[in-house]
């Protein structure tokens, strides 16, 4: 299929309009949940949760490595 992967890479890829649901910061850490839905996390908090949120994904999405 045509045009497939350039959305997904889109969906996966967080901006600076992408924030923390826990304090608002720019999110670098996507959680997708296995039942369903996702959350977003600074990775401040994306460490204080990984142990026992991880187990819970579907997908991990550490963008973390952009931070200078």
């Amino acid at each position: 299929m045509t045009g497939t992967t350039g959305t997904l890479e889109a969906q996966t890829t967080l901006t600076a309009l992408d924030r923390c649901d826990r304090c608002g910061a720019q999110a670098y850490i996507r959680a997708v949940l296995s039942s369903g839905g996702s959350l977003l996390f600074c990775n401040h908090h994306a460490r204080q949760v990984e142990e026992n949120l991880r187990p819970q994904t579907a997908e991990w999405i550490d963008e973390s490595s952009r931070i200078s």
